[in-house]
């Protein structure tokens, strides 16, 4: 069972790693939700596209848009 080291680090056990395709260098990202902690692998490019559909607006500055998620 993995314990929580000074630094609140854990090692997660190696065949819950090889089961996930978890390897050293990977990734993760950590959720509370519930009472519970969820560590998730990232996987690269899995959110591409995911704002193709928002078109730009040439005629608008970087400052104007910035001022209208202001108000």
């Amino acid at each position: 069972m993995p314990i929580l080291s000074s630094k609140r680090q854990i090692t997660l056990p190696a065949n819950q790693c090889e089961e996930l395709g978890i390897q050293p260098g990977d990734e993760v990202e950590c959720f509370v939700a519930d009472g519970q902690i969820t560590i998730i692998k990232k996987i690269k490019g899995s959110a591409e596209g995911i704002l193709s559909h928002i078109k730009s607006q040439a005629d608008i500055s970087d400052d104007e848009s910035l001022q209208s998620g202001l108000q």
